[in-house]
């Protein structure tokens, strides 16, 4: 199968969702079958975001922006080296996916798509993580799915990380073109 035009020319893949639903695994995965620097968006958070998450207590739109700019500018860097990245980062809001793409449309966002159930599961299963189970039903209530006119690659969590990531990576290299 040959990549699409488009494909060949995005810069960032953005795997996107809830907390829990699988992606740094999902976006590390895609990383390594294209060669691509994978960050997880938890590492570009301040010390006290992380401390106000592990304490159970939802993030504002003041303590995210900040840190979406710091992604920004690392999408940005390797766009100047026309290298191309994936980071993991839940992008909730359609605001926060725009302050991600900067205006460019060589970012393409892949959206993990599950029930409250599966991913509860998941959390519950995860060890380590400074974001609480707790945290599920704020998340979910912040969620706004990404649109068709956004142009995202929707894959359900509902198999194993390689098939998730296979039908991601299949979907991107036959995504249509998505508008600036």
């Amino acid at each position: 199968m040959t990549e699409t035009a488009d494909f060949e020319n995005v810069i960032a893949i953005i795997v996107m969702g809830v907390s829990g639903c699988g992606k740094s695994t999902i976006a590390e995965l895609l990383s390594r079958d294209l060669g691509a620097p994978f960050r997880d968006g938890d590492s570009f958070h301040s010390e006290a975001n992380v401390a106000k998450m592990r304490s159970g207590t939802p993030l504002t739109d003041e303590d995210r922006w900040p840190w979406l700019a710091a992604m920004a500018a690392w999408i940005d860097e390797h766009r100047r080296r026309r290298q191309r990245v994936v980071l993991a980062c839940s992008a909730l809001k359609r605001v926060y996916r725009d302050a991600l793409r900067d205006g460019h449309g060589d970012v393409r966002f892949v959206f993990l798509n599950g029930t409250k159930q599966e991913i509860s599961v998941r959390m519950q299963a995860r060890k380590g993580h400074y974001m609480p189970p707790a945290l599920l039903d704020s998340q979910l209530a912040t969620l706004e799915p990404p649109t068709a006119e956004e142009g995202p690659i929707t894959v359900s969590i509902a198999a194993t990380p390689e098939e998730i990531a296979a039908a991601a990576l299949r979907q991107l290299r036959n995504a249509p073109e998505r508008p600036s």
